[in-house]
């Protein structure tokens, strides 16, 4: 089991749900029989006109809070859900400070805590970016671009891609221009690549770490890599991911904040 917020909404669900229903039940009736208000009426039915004492602190907040609990969850779990990108792994698709939506849904429901598919209702394709929990420490959030599905041959090799031996086409666009946390890699090599008709832009970065990889892409894995080839930890280093790993597919840049706000960026589609 994975303690994250779903874990925390999950605990609540049930505790408050728990406290509600273990005074609706039990506690409430009593309540109305120790205050005398529950009689019989004129043709023997149940008179429970009477106002009935208040219940607990504890149950009114229980009662109130419950129905917001089971939202936020079923919304978190089921739905969407919002996460804040932390590094640069990803320029210039996602800038640090970018908060996105996720779309859980696309690749299947899932149970929370234990993350299990009960619906398969589809799987990542070449070009998605896909937030999924980092294979080395499942408590960790990361996020990257698929570019190999299950049977596909990747070889990564002097910063070209080839997938099932043809080779990914790059167009130059020029120098990249960061700004604000994005400034340092001002100067790195902007260009477009074709991923098999899904078109996006990364980033290469000369003289800096360029690791090899040769593999074919188990069933049930994806290979991912980073739009900012040479500042990406990725599947290069530590392998495939596992669809059970699977968080969802970012879809939406909702807002973003790096030493102060990009109104910009706000409502654009991640591609």
């Amino acid at each position: 089991m994975i303690f994250d917020f779903s874990t925390i909404m999950v605990f609540l669900v049930a505790i408050s749900g728990a406290i509600w229903a273990f005074d609706a039940l039990l506690l409430a009736p009593r309540r109305r029989t120790h205050a005398g208000i529950i009689g019989k009426d004129v043709d023997g039915n149940a008179d429970t006109s009477e106002d009935a004492p208040p219940p607990p602190v504890i149950v009114d907040y229980a009662r109130s809070f419950f129905p917001i609990f089971l939202i936020v969850l079923i919304l978190r779990s089921f739905i969407v859900e919002p996460f804040r990108i932390p590094s640069g792994s990803m320029i210039p698709t996602l800038l640090v400070g970018d908060f996105i939506l996720v779309n859980k849904y696309n690749y299947g429901i899932r149970l929370p805590l234990i993350n299990k598919k009960v619906i398969d209702l589809g799987t990542p394709q070449r070009g998605d970016v896909i937030v999924f929990r980092y294979p080395e420490d499942p408590s960790t959030p990361f996020i990257k671009r698929v570019v190999g599905v299950a049977g596909d041959k990747v070889i990564y090799r002097d910063r070209h891609l080839y997938i099932n031996d043809e080779e990914i086409e790059q167009d130059l666009l020029g120098p990249y221009v960061g700004f604000k946390s994005a400034a340092r890699h001002t100067g790195a090599k902007l260009l477009e690549e074709d991923l098999l008709g899904r078109r996006h832009q990364i980033l290469l970065t000369p003289r800096s770490h360029n690791p090899s990889f040769v593999g074919v892409v188990p069933p049930g894995n994806y290979f991912v890599l980073g739009d900012n080839r040479d500042n990406s930890r990725d599947s290069r280093y530590w392998g495939y991911v596992p669809d059970e790993n699977l968080v969802g597919r970012a879809f939406m840049i909702w807002m973003n904040w790096d030493r102060g706000p990009e109104l910009g960026r706000i409502g654009s589609k991640i591609l």
